[in-house]
């Protein structure tokens, strides 16, 4: 006697499950060996690659790109100095020099790990993005890079939504407030603002301490470490994206130079990794193999 064939359809994993499951996945790494306490997690196997989040953010930044991604790659997630559950940064938090002092903080916790001749791959997005830039221009063994809707372009904005406090002890209010920023700044389509979208950017919120709008909104301190970098440089933005006008940034940035390429997501908002999760996970996946990936100007 056989029997029956099930017809139930598997219940969709909630945003809870989604994350626990990839937090499962890690391995969690306290680096202490600096005045300011960093987490790492490693997922994967394969050639490393190194990704930073952006500002108000934490390693669930990636959290669309992290399966397909570490299929190919031993993928090494950092909560930065000031963010998630890294320490606090050192120092006063309104000094203009904090950034410097972040990326020192991080550059010596790589040097850690990789030492100065393990060569790794790096990405970042967003104000990650001026981070991830300013890292490869400060270690030698950065191979590759991959800036997302970077930061620190120095360019025109096009955010017509302005940005509302949040912070409140009223949770409908507070969740309204979250809601109404993901739509301002971070993801175009309105279907795209789901429930797992709305838990990662609660929780990276709430647990942001560093100040990093005034360093994303600044001058062209993108441009400059890429400068210094030298190295193969892959820059992506969402064709919607209003931290900047990427028609007029990436063909500037990129220049007439061999070492960069730029790339334009249709569709996409800032946080393009998350928006067109498939695209992004297939554009890095070519970026960061051999070659030049077989990516072109556009």
């Amino acid at each position: 006697m056989t029997s029956p064939i099930s017809t139930t359809t598997p219940r969709p994993e909630t945003p809870d499950e989604i994350l626990e499951r990839l937090s499962a996945r890690a391995i969690v790494h306290r680096d202490r060996s600096g005045p300011t306490e960093m987490v790492w997690r490693e997922i994967g196997r394969g050639s490393p690659l190194v990704l930073i989040h952006g500002g108000h953010g934490n390693w669930m930044h990636w959290v669309r790109n992290i399966e397909a991604l570490s299929q190919q790659h031993t993928l090494w997630l950092p909560d930065l100095p000031g963010f998630g559950e890294s320490g606090t940064l050192d120092g006063d938090p309104h000094a203009d020099d904090r950034l410097d002092r972040l990326v020192d903080t991080v550059a010596a916790s790589l040097r850690q790990r990789f030492g100065a001749s393990d060569g790794f791959a790096l990405a970042g997005f967003s104000f990650g993005g001026v981070v991830a830039a300013r890292l490869a221009a400060a270690l030698p063994n950065v191979e590759k890079l991959a800036l997302l809707g970077s930061a620190g372009h120095g360019g025109m904005r096009r955010q017509r939504l302005d940005m509302v406090n949040w912070r409140t002890e009223d949770r409908e209010q507070m969740l309204q407030g979250l809601r109404h920023n993901l739509k301002a700044l971070m993801l175009h389509d309105p279907s795209s603002i789901d429930a797992l979208a709305m838990a990662v950017h609660e929780r990276a919120c709430m647990a942001t301490r560093f100040r990093s709008k005034s360093i994303s909104r600044g001058g062209p301190v993108l441009g400059q470490a890429l400068d210094s970098y030298g190295g193969k440089t892959l820059l992506i933005w969402g064709e919607h994206d209003v931290t900047a006008d990427p028609l007029e940034v990436a063909p500037r940035i990129a220049g007439n130079l061999s070492t960069r390429r730029w790339h334009l997501v249709p569709g996409g908002g800032h946080w393009v990794q998350y928006e067109r999760a498939d695209e992004i996970n297939q554009l890095l996946l070519q970026w960061f193999a051999s070659g030049d990936g077989g990516l072109h100007a556009r």
